[in-house]
């Protein structure tokens, strides 16, 4: 009765479906049938679940719990997928070690400014405090965001920016936006776990290209174009996630050419961009935001408790684009937040804590590559920035059997596969570097490893 009840709060059951057969579910719990017979006729006196005469044993449609989410607990045991490194790093207790979360730990981040301007919003005026977002979002932080763009040479104007309430809900608003389930999206392989997680939320069909060195495989991009047609282009053009790669010019030209040739649009997630020494070149920059809408967020480089994106894009598509912002989320993203991050990037101290970043990364990138060697997991190339390194293991290594058996010690990886569309990437783990510093994660893959090779 509990395996049943199990499998109807977690939704794996739902109204109107059909349960095991007496005999395969008594196989199943090594249980007899009569066993079985009873506690089907028990869940069913509950209303949980119904009888067909001649057909078997229903789940009642009106006996689905309520949702609450709040009574589930991580599943360690469920497929290693896009959801896995995300549910074990948010949901993980404060002695978990995460090497393969994506974000930095709490002390690396300008927590001293953010308390600085705290206090100065405290002050504000009451609107600030008690109201909705306007529809477009803080004009402080717009003006300060047309700034920075103008110094790279993207030339936008303040009716083709807007605020959202993340990165990952301006991804989500310009999909509401362009796409129908059914479509077809282009995506690296690898890419960013989560780029597949919000597309499958789209009902879209997801296909990749393969990732080098300086970008996609433009061949075997330009032959996608021409046979599935997507829709879509999804890509981070400064250090790549998860490789770190960085996007050459000539790439950079062909990919738009192609896109311009099949009518192809491209979001280019520009979160990592502070991270970079020196700029790399920019897909929106060179395409003046015609077919490219670029968006980015604050969660890496100031904090990921103070939620806030942006869409740069064409100016009938931001108006688009608000329109739907305000119809799912009745406004701009909160003004408390917004107001906080202008503040901060006003201040002359932004640009110190980037420049110190970068330098504690570059140091951190070489300690953890230093430490990965003598297990023979070696990157696959060492970023210009940015705190991932993209690490090929040995060939007798499944990076995923790797995870499942480290979060069982108190540490979570992220394996190769759960950013490969094509699950080609087995032998790969991708490393946070500021997270990576414990011996103790060495130590635990080591066994972990020499476990996987003696089975």
């Amino acid at each position: 009765m509990a395996a049943i009840r199990l499998k109807v709060s977690s939704r794996a059951l739902v109204s109107g479906d059909r349960l095991p057969s007496i005999r395969s579910l008594a196989t199943t719990m090594n249980v007899s049938p009569s066993t079985v017979v009873e506690a089907y006729d028990r869940l069913a006196a509950e209303g949980l679940i119904r009888a067909r005469r001649g057909s078997g044993f229903y789940v009642a449609r009106n006996g689905l719990p309520p949702l609450a989410l709040a009574e589930i607990e991580p599943r360690r045991d469920r497929a290693v997928d896009p959801f896995w490194v995300s549910r074990q790093s948010l949901d993980a207790d404060p002695t978990m070690l995460k090497p393969g979360c994506g974000w930095l730990p709490a002390d690396w981040m300008p927590n001293t400014a953010l308390r600085r301007a705290l206090r100065a919003l405290a002050r504000a005026e009451d609107p600030v405090l008690a109201d909705y977002g306007t529809t477009r979002g803080s004009p402080a932080l717009r003006r300060l965001l047309l700034g920075r763009f103008a110094e790279e040479g993207t030339e936008v104007s303040p009716d083709q920016i807007m605020l959202t309430g993340s990165g990952t809900q301006a991804i989500d608003l310009i999909c509401r936006f362009l796409l129908r389930p059914g479509d077809t999206v282009l995506v690296d392989d690898p890419c960013y776990f989560n780029f597949q997680a919000l597309l499958r939320a789209h009902q879209v069909r997801i296909v990749g290209a393969p990732y080098t060195a300086t970008g996609p495989d433009v061949a075997a991009f330009e032959t996608i174009l021409a046979a599935e047609r997507p829709r879509l282009y999804i890509t981070n053009s400064a250090l790549h996630n998860p490789t770190g790669a960085t996007l050459s010019p000539q790439i950079a030209h062909r990919l738009l050419s192609a896109a311009a040739a099949h009518d192809l649009t491209i979001i280019e997630d520009d979160i990592f961009a502070d991270f970079e020494p020196e700029p790399s070149p920019r897909l929106a920059v060179l395409d003046g935001l015609n077919r490219v809408i670029r968006i980015g967020s604050f969660s890496k480089t100031l904090s990921a408790a103070i939620r806030c994106g942006y869409i740069a894009a064409r100016a009938d598509w931001i108006e688009g684009l608000v329109d739907l912002q305000v119809a799912t989320c009745f406004g701009g993203p909160s003004p408390v937040a917004t107001e906080l991050i202008a503040g901060i990037l006003a201040g002359g101290g932004y640009r110190k804590h980037m420049e110190e970043l970068r330098q504690r990364l570059a140091r951190a990138r070489r300690e953890t590559a230093t430490r990965l060697e003598p297990l023979g997991i070696r990157p696959w190339l060492m970023p210009r920035g940015g705190f991932y390194l993209w690490c090929r293991l040995p060939e007798d290594q499944d990076s995923s059997a790797l995870a499942r058996m480290v979060v069982e010690e108190n540490v979570v990886l992220a394996p190769g596969n759960v950013f490969s569309v094509s699950q080609t990437a087995t032998s790969f783990l991708r490393f946070n570097v500021a997270q990576s510093g414990d011996p103790h994660i060495v130590a635990v893959l080591e066994r972990a490893m020499r476990t996987h090779r003696a089975k």
